[in-house]
């Protein structure tokens, strides 16, 4: 909270919903509305998870701001984070659906830096990358008001079919509008066991492990197909027939012989941003559990 307070440059409002928390975060926060009250507006409401609470706060979302930033409960921003994203945004094409997001500087409890990440992406952010992967976090990200009149009039149907809020607003963006990366962190992003999920400071092999083991468990099996399917159904009237083509492509095939899922993973027009995801995008996909 005294870092989005302490921003620079630009005027605020902070829009928060408590997710039915069982310990002294209400008593905090209502401090802060004493001392602010203005510029803070709180929702004490029931817990219904973390991408319930974010479409949520979007529908309460007063309409006429420049701009909306997400944050989660745990990050602290840089104090020049909002105006940075502005800056760079106004570079941009205006009069169409925005985005700034930009890598973090993880730390731990004591905010001792640990790495940054995630890494800058190495090919264009576009739909063909976000339908299957996420490479923008939700608390770095600055939506402009155009993106954010699509996203709020135009609600999934069905949250149990969206991964999370970031990627969803990630691949609306890209779809029907422009995104720019900031390769520097623009927050402190903690990590402790109670992060409810996040850019773990995990090894390399602890992370595979991890996949691999959601993987043979079925945890993610098809969620990415879902989430294509749920944005088909709100946004296919918003979309060029080559999206549609596209799209109907990708989930089609993977019903089909093993022959034509190996097939199509040689010339799909979907990638993830390294090449080791973009070959274990492939396994998944030839073994028919996108």
């Amino acid at each position: 909270m005294k870092s989005l307070l302490s921003q620079v440059d630009i005027e605020l409002h902070i829009v928060i919903r408590d997710d039915g928390s069982t310990d002294g975060t209400m008593m905090k926060l209502k401090k802060y509305k004493e001392e602010y009250p203005n510029l803070i507006c709180i929702y004490e409401k029931e817990n219904i998870g973390v991408v319930g609470s974010f479409f949520d706060l979007i529908s309460r979302s007063s309409a006429g701001y420049d701009y909306y930033a997400f944050c989660d409960q745990d990050d602290v921003w840089n104090n020049n984070k909002l105006i940075s994203g502005i800056l760079l945004i106004n570079q941009m094409q205006q009069g169409q659906p925005l985005m700034y997001c930009s890598t973090t500087q993880m730390v731990d409890e004591h905010l001792a830096p640990l790495s940054i990440w995630p890494s800058p992406p190495q090919h264009l952010l576009s739909p063909y990358n976000a339908l299957i992967e996420n490479v923008c976090v939700g608390c770095t990200m600055l939506i402009n008001q155009e993106a954010m009149n699509l996203v709020k009039s135009n609600l999934p149907y069905n949250l149990k079919n969206v991964i999370m809020h970031d990627w969803w607003i990630y691949l609306v963006v890209s779809a029907f509008g422009e995104i720019v990366f900031d390769p520097e962190p623009s927050i402190l992003y903690r990590q402790h066991q109670s992060n409810a999920l996040g850019g773990l400071s995990d090894g390399w092999i602890s992370k595979w492990r991890k996949r691999s083991l959601r993987f043979l468990n079925g945890q993610n099996h098809y969620i990415l197909s879902n989430q294509a399917k749920e944005f088909m159904s709100v946004y296919i009237h918003f979309m060029t027939n080559k999206q549609c083509d596209d799209i109907d492509e990708i989930l089609k095939t993977q019903q089909q012989s093993l022959f034509k899922r190996v097939a199509y993973t040689l010339k799909t027009p979907f990638y993830r941003q390294s090449t080791i995801d973009n070959i274990v995008f492939k396994m998944v996909y030839i073994a028919g559990k996108l």
